[in-house]
Parts: C-alpha cells; structure tokens; sequence
C-alpha cells in the first residue's frame, strides 16, 4: 500500500524540482544518490578478536610508577600475545626496563618482552643483560639499534659492540632460543640512505633471526598496506605487525613525528582544530580515530595489532573493545 496516496503533494515553485532548469544544478536527493557508493567496514563481530600486544615505558618517578601498573592492571584482563617494555635512548633506562620486566614475570599473567639495544655496550655486556632476562623468565626480546644519546651528533657503533640490530639478534639467538621481535619503518627510517637500504636492513634482520616486524607508527592505511607488499615482494615472511598510537596530543605527536620520519596527514589536525584546551574531547576523538584505523586495517586481513599505549590504558582498552577483544582473565589485586 502506498501511504502517501491519500496525500497529494504540494506544487513545487518554479526551479525547485531536481534539477533546477535555471542552472542545471543538482538537487540534494539527485546530488546524495548519484555520487559513488562506499561499502560499509564488515560488522566488527563478523571477524575474530585479532592477536593484541601493549607497550609500556618505565617509570622515571613515583607517580608515573602509579600510573604505569594502573595502565598494566587494565589492559591485563585482555590477555595480550605480550607486552613490551622499552629502553631509553643510550640505555639510559636500562635499570628500570629491568625491574619492570623482572616485575612483569613476577607479579602478573602477562608475557613481558623487554626491549634491547646496541648503544653503549660491549656484545659482552649486552649478552650478559640477555642472560639476566633469561634467568628472570624473559623470552622475548626487541631488539634494536637504538638511538644515539643525548648530545651526540649521531648513531656510532661501541668498537666492541653489536654494530646493528641484525648483528644483535645474531647475537641473541647464541645466548638463548628467545622469540625475536625487530623494528619496521613503513615510511623509511630516517637516517636510512633510502627505503629500498631500510628494506634491506629489515630482511637482514628476519634472516638473522627475528621472528616479527613491529612498525613504527603511522596514519595512512595505504602506506601501511605498500610496505606489506614490499616486504612480501622482498622475500619477508614473518609477521609484520602494525604499530598504533592513539593521539590524544596532536601538537606533540606532530613535532615528535618530525623527528622519527612518520607523516601527518593534514586531515589529522583539521581533527584536533580547536581542541587544545578540550582534552574530554581530544580523547574522543583519539578513540574514533584510531578505531576506524584499526578496524579498516583489519578489514583489509590484518589480524595482529601493537598499540603504544605511552602508559595510558582508556584508549587502548576502548579500541580493543571495538576490535572484538574481552577481558579472559581478572587482574590480580
């Protein structure tokens, strides 16, 4: 039955039909369903859970300390593949990474990885913290290069060091059968020569040993997406995990992304415009922005995600949420 034959419609004024004959422009209605259509994100609950892991930082101060197991006691019901703890520029936190870690084994169900660097060090000295986080109960490391310290004009291998992180996961796979996470740039690294070298250094990585590829964080999908088929093209295998950081602070993430060689799509700020003094609405925000990351990664057949979670639980947990992920297993007290 048609409801609307009872009710004969007003005259439309003279231009006003679809299509005004005045100036061939489109009515809204034409204009909404002749445009290109966009299929829908599969239902969330379509797909399974995919694999999480969390990264932490170590606490510098007794606040901060609070703040990080408040992090960890959250996230820690979504039983995680693991959670990554890292290391400061130098080593300089390589006391604190430790006690986290060693802390991690200790007192929760997670499976600690701790983060490792060439900087700084002897290979025997390094094999050595190894061989600490083996007897601690570690068995995952991320092994890095690092970064120069503070001060320093750049990278410069120990002269009885571990050169490069290729060189270091050798290393490691001498002191112990460790599971071998190394790092990722899918828009190059920055002191890399190009991205074809970064590629290279990356397969040189995986053949040494590592058995996934964390990313550095980005934003655009796509960029993403191409350096998978790259890195399959260039004989990579392994999984090569997508690195995601929820922004609640677009000024610092934008001048820290300078320096690490990640884009910032200028859709991104039009998002945060306004926002300084707001962070209520940053958050939200932040959570809207990188769901739809993640759930348009997944639906493109990802299934393994890293979240940095800089210590700060709400956002991570309410995007895992989105992704399909409930708590397994309660927190201890």
């Amino acid at each position: 039955m048609n409801h609307f034959a009872d009710h004969a419609a007003p005259e439309a004024p003279q231009g006003a039909q679809l299509g005004s004959s005045q100036t061939g422009a489109p009515g809204t209605l034409q204009r909404w369903l002749t445009g290109p259509r966009v299929a829908g994100l599969p239902v969330p609950t379509e797909l399974p859970p995919p694999a999480l892991s969390f990264e932490f930082f170590p606490p510098r101060t007794e606040a901060l300390e609070q703040q990080l197991w408040t992090c960890v006691r959250r996230l820690e019901p979504l039983a995680p593949r693991f959670v990554s703890v890292t290391y400061g520029a130098g080593g300089t936190t390589q006391e604190r990474t430790h006690a986290t870690v060693a802390r991690l084994v200790r007192e929760t169900s997670l499976t600690p990885a701790a983060h490792l660097t060439c900087v700084g060090a002897s290979r025997g000295e390094v094999d050595d913290v190894a061989r600490r986080y083996w007897a601690d109960g570690v068995r995952h490391i991320v092994a890095l290069r690092g970064d120069a310290p503070a001060g320093e004009a750049g990278y410069v291998p120990h002269p009885d060091g571990y050169a490069y992180a290729a060189d270091l996961v050798a290393g490691l796979r001498k002191v112990g059968d460790f599971e071998i996470s190394v790092a990722a740039y899918p828009e190059t690294h920055p002191t890399a020569s190009s991205a074809q070298h970064d590629l290279d250094n990356l397969k040189r990585k995986i053949d040494a040993g590592a058995t996934r590829a964390i990313t550095q964080y980005f934003f655009d999908t796509e960029v993403f997406l191409r350096f998978l088929d790259r890195c399959l093209a260039a004989g990579i295998t392994v999984p090569i995990v997508p690195g995601i950081l929820p922004v609640s602070n677009f000024n610092q993430v934008r001048k820290f992304s300078a320096m690490c060689g990640a884009s910032v799509p200028g859709w991104m700020g039009k998002l945060f415009e306004g926002l300084d003094d707001d962070p209520d609405t940053r958050r939200m925000v932040a959570a809207a922005l990188a769901a739809e990351q993640v759930r348009l990664l997944q639906a493109n057949g990802v299934d393994e995600f890293h979240f940095y979670t800089l210590n700060r639980a709400d956002l991570t947990y309410a995007i895992a949420h989105i992704l399909g992920a409930r708590p397994k297993v309660a927190a201890a007290p």
